[in-house]
């Protein structure tokens, strides 16, 4: 209210704490002066922020107004926001981060985050779902776009040896049985001869339970592919029970040597546990196709049988000579492709991590043959492939090598690196660089009939190129980048949760604020505002509540910077406030800055 005697400016206070939260927006300024001019001033600039730390409630619109207490708040050189919210905050003390947040993260809230947020959602899931398919929601589609978009700025834009493609999800049947798709691309699988569940064979580890003091095996314990504290903490459970059977309660045991049921004997076999009714009721392990069977066209008889891609490579290869013969590349150069790939899973298990419907992102990169050539191509990409993972926000410190030998290698291959990541359920691969020889081409030259061979014109040789394979899953990079941002900290004494995805990945990339809703020149200045930032990336505006829970709002789905804009930015300097994420630091930026100053925060330049 304003007196009619004096026209100073007098602060209305609601009268109940309830009327606080559901009438008033507290929020005001409080601008940095060295000296008050009046001890009135000095009283009521210790009054707001006594009151803006306490939690209570005062209309902004009515200060922010009043031309006494800006003539004598303002001319300042720094404006620092304050809301109930955020009052600690606005200290700007570092905010203290729990270092061991991720390692105490199960799958479980992983899962239930990415639902919670938007993330992803199991699909089909009025129909209770179907196993090992998913749907990205408005957080996901948008990260996921994200992720693909830096691939193939990285690994084709901005190299002028790859170039792409994008090939059709069903081939000529006869590519797979050139690749050998058809009689080779299969996973041992082992039935459950009570319940009729099926498993993957190496995905299921026994050990037998040994008995310490005598060297007595009981019996053998059975337990899923997991991290290996939940696989020993499973086995000691199994491990119990049949002490108990035996009569050996309480006796100690040897640690539990875990093998894969690829590796068992038929004896030993009639030994182990099925998960499923707890008994042997196991088969031996079998082969199993893993490509999904379809029919084109209107009959349906075998020559109308074809097959969903189980992976994107072999397009890339099939398209070679129309490659070689359009994009004027030459030796050494890379074909990269994204595209869905189907696979029918056995025991499709860990979310997104392995899926019977999914997403790849692969490079065939073309070199000349040779036994002392491939060796530096192969470590390069090596090297190029982890440096593109760190760029787009995957922490090092979870990331590791896992270098092929011997039976671990393909029979084709000359050798195989995978780069793996430590997820809640243990270290998995990730990407895989394999050097491939020249396999590929040479089959589909002897199942078409046609050359695929490369004429050198400085040589003058004819030959079949090798090829370096960098290949890496979308969605297991998805899963791998949730995990790597998932961030708790402490600012001031409050816990915070938050995704700290890299800017370059965010779904959302800036959350406009206008700091109040009822202010019509400012909240048109923030409008303008967000449908600038439009043109150039995905931004949220975000005018409800006060402005620490919108902080805290976009803190939880990994928006990187908030741009605020309040009375200032329209009465004063014309500038805006824009806090990052990560370190809640605030700065000041002239409103024809703004997107200048996040383009080389988000974009890098």
């Amino acid at each position: 209210a304003r007196s009619k005697r004096n026209n100073s400016a007098v602060l209305s206070i609601p009268r109940s704490s309830s009327a606080v939260s559901n009438k008033w927006q507290h929020s005001l300024y409080i601008h940095q002066r060295t000296i008050m001019p009046s001890y009135r001033n000095v009283a009521l600039a210790m009054f707001l922020t006594l009151h803006g730390a306490l939690g209570f409630g005062l209309r902004t619109s009515s200060l922010a107004s009043s031309a006494s207490l800006r003539r004598t708040m303002s001319k300042a050189t720094t404006t620092a926001i304050y809301s109930t919210a955020e009052a600690t905050e606005s200290e700007k003390k570092t905010p203290i981060k729990n270092e061991e947040a991720y390692s105490k993260v199960k799958m479980e809230d992983i899962v239930s985050l990415c639902k919670r947020r938007g993330i992803i959602f199991p699909s089909s899931e009025i129909y209770n779902g179907f196993a090992g398919f998913f749907d990205y929601g408005p957080l996901g589609s948008e990260l996921k776009k994200n992720v693909k978009d830096n691939f193939w700025r990285h690994f084709v834009q901005r190299r002028e040896d790859v170039v792409g493609i994008d090939s059709s999800i069903i081939h000529n049947p006869t590519t797979w049985q050139s690749s050998g798709h058809l009689d080779g691309f299969s996973d041992p699988m082992v039935d459950c001869k009570e319940t009729k569940l099926r498993y993957r064979a190496d995905q299921l580890f026994c050990a037998p339970v040994t008995v310490e003091e005598c060297g007595t095996t009981v019996g053998f314990v059975c337990v899923l592919e997991a991290n290996d504290e939940d696989m020993v903490k499973a086995a000691k459970k199994q491990a119990k029970k049949l002490l108990k059977e035996s009569d050996r309660k309480g006796q100690a045991i040897q640690p539990f040597a875990f093998k894969d049921l690829t590796q068992v004997s038929e004896e030993e076999m009639g030994q182990i546990p099925s998960p499923g009714s707890g008994k042997p009721t196991l088969t031996m392990p079998r082969d199993f196709n893993l490509m999904f069977q379809t029919n084109v066209g209107a009959m349906q008889d075998g020559s109308s049988v074809a097959y969903l891609r189980p992976e994107t490579a072999q397009g890339i290869f099939i398209n070679y000579k129309n490659v070689i013969g359009t994009s004027r590349q030459k030796l050494p150069f890379g074909i990269a492709q994204i595209g869905k790939a189907f696979r029918n899973e056995i025991t499709p298990r860990n979310f997104i991590f392995r899926s019977r419907e999914f997403e790849q992102m692969e490079i065939e990169y073309f070199i000349p043959p040779g036994d002392d050539v491939w060796q530096p191509f192969h470590e390069k990409w090596i090297a190029d492939s982890k440096a593109f993972l760190e760029t787009v926000g995957l922490r090092e410190d979870l990331m590791g090598y896992d270098v092929h030998e011997g039976d671990g290698l393909a029979h084709y291959a000359r050798a195989c690196t995978d780069i793996t990541f430590k997820f809640p359920f243990g270290e998995q691969e990730l990407m895989g660089i394999a050097a491939r020889g020249n396999f590929d081409l040479t089959s589909h030259t002897e199942g078409s009939g046609k050359t695929l061979d490369y004429f050198d014109e400085e040589t003058k040789e004819k030959f079949i190129p090798h090829v370096i394979e960098p290949s890496l899953g979308v969605d297991r990079l998805i899963l791998a980048l949730i995990c790597s941002a998932y961030a708790e900290d402490e600012v001031n004494g409050e816990k915070r949760n938050y995704l700290s995805f890299h800017p370059s990945i965010a779904p959302v990339k800036v959350s406009v604020l206008p700091l109040v809703k009822n202010k019509e020149p400012l909240v048109k200045a923030a409008r303008e505002l967000f449908e600038k930032l439009q043109m150039r990336w995905n931004v949220q505006w975000d005018q409800t509540g006060a402005i620490g829970r919108r902080y805290r709002r976009a803190d939880e789905i990994g928006v990187p910077f908030c741009v605020t804009v309040d009375f200032e930015t329209i009465e004063d300097d014309g500038a805006v406030t824009i806090r990052d994420r990560d370190t809640t630091e605030q700065v000041r930026i002239p409103m024809d800055e703004v997107v200048p100053y996040l383009s080389k925060m988000i974009d890098g330049y």
